[in-house]
């Protein structure tokens, strides 16, 4: 057997003094909340990111694609351009496409009584996919399609249909400006949505795209671009790009990041507090290792002075405190890991930690467990903390048996 380790492993069942023992305790808690912040954090941030990115591609998809360029917000109306079928089997044919919707955007007034509120209308059709907005309904039902005319229907949101004191059912009477003309129609509200974001639950009503093309005496297959919905949003840059090269001359494509740049910008924001937040916790945990180890090998100074003085090695009296300090460091990242993981499947299944969804988007925490980043972060602890940990060790060199026997 490894005398080193022999020795280590009967340190570690002698009875500590109590000081030592605290530290050890200390050092073994201080790794263990450091790890467990790190696994939380991680996997928050996970979630917060998925459910919020979630909500923008659900809601405008993840690439547009339109025929006038412009400069482009995520209010900007469209010029109108001819349903175009060769683009949208072009649009198909890549493999990381799901589906593709034509839409069209008009700023527009509802008005209730004396009140008035500014919106922008987006217009669909009836073949599009609500499944993917079923999360933000929270009363009444989408707009129903008829198969000729327009839909008299509309769905606003929570934060319109309070302002304007609304309800499923009710009536308003919505106006366009056209060319200085003010034209308008009275429509019933179908359905009260919520997104959580202020910038769609503030701005943004849904109606059938046949009554912009009737009021803008568009034509009948007309429509302001096509929302191209990706089986797999990490590949929203790579998948753009090909779209952009591959369609012809006065086409364009832009992914929803560009467009709306400010919610991802927020998004990138809070991956970089991550890794701020990880590093201050590796540092932490570190710092009390290497005191618990300095306190430990200052403890037993009489021992290294014993072990010096029958010949035994500097390197191999390191590595007994170093074999003491993996084991308190194993300790502190297992317990942590088990107490973050706990964190993360009660927040799951019982959503303890709120938020307040007017600044955060959502009205509660998500935890998305990674569990490729959580051995990550356990190892690299690890491994951080055991090279950190020999530096310390180095003070075994310095120890003179003759005075160290002595010492008390």
């Amino acid at each position: 057997m490894n005398v080193s380790y022999y020795i280590a492993k009967r340190l570690a069942t002698i009875k500590q003094k109590n000081f030592s023992k605290f530290i050890i305790r200390l050092a073994i808690a201080a790794t263990t909340l450091s790890v467990a912040i790190m696994i939380v954090a991680l996997s928050f941030v996970n979630g917060f990111q998925r459910v919020i990115s979630a909500k923008v591609f659900n809601f405008w998809g993840h690439i547009q694609v339109k025929q006038e360029i412009v400069e482009e917000t995520g209010n900007a109306e469209e010029y109108p351009i001819k349903n175009n079928d060769s683009i949208v089997q072009f649009l198909k044919k890549n493999p990381e496409v799901l589906s593709v919707e034509p839409y069209a955007k008009k700023s527009a007034f509802l008005k209730t009584g004396t009140d008035i509120e500014g919106i922008v209308l987006k217009g669909l059709d009836k073949q599009y996919n609500f499944d993917r907005l079923k999360l933000f309904l929270v009363d009444g039902q989408w707009i129903k399609f008829k198969d000729s005319g327009y839909s008299n229907q509309i769905n606003i949101s929570s934060t319109i249909a309070k302002s304007l004191q609304l309800k499923v059912n009710d009536s308003l009477n919505v106006y366009f400006f056209i060319d200085g003309v003010k034209r308008g129609r009275k429509l019933n509200v179908a359905g009260i949505f919520k997104t959580g974001i202020d910038l769609y639950d503030k701005n943004f009503g849904i109606c059938d795209i046949n009554l912009i093309r009737r009021l803008y005496s568009w034509d009948e297959d007309a429509i302001g671009g096509y929302e191209v919905f990706l089986k797999d949003y990490k590949k929203i840059d790579t998948t753009n790009n090909l779209i952009y090269q591959g369609l012809p001359v006065a086409w364009y494509s832009n992914s929803i990041k560009k467009i709306q740049p400010q919610i991802f910008d927020w998004l990138q924001l809070q991956g970089q507090l991550k890794n701020i937040l990880i590093g201050i916790m590796i540092v932490i945990a570190v710092v009390n290792l290497i005191t618990c180890l300095i306190i430990l090998a200052l403890e037993r100074t009489n021992m290294t002075g014993i072990l010096k003085a029958i010949g035994t090695t500097d390197w191999t009296i390191q590595k007994i405190f170093l074999y003491n300090s993996i084991r308190i460091a194993l300790y502190g990242i297992l317990l942590g890991t088990a107490f973050g993981l706990l964190i993360c499947f009660l927040q799951q299944q019982t959503g303890f930690i709120k938020l307040n969804e007017e600044s955060y988007y959502i009205p509660e925490a998500q935890a998305d467990i990674d569990w490729l980043q959580i051995l990550v972060v356990d190892v690299f602890t690890f491994i951080i903390c055991i090279c950190t940990l020999i530096i310390p060790t180095y003070l075994v060199k310095k120890v003179q048996p003759v005075k160290a026997i002595s010492f008390r």
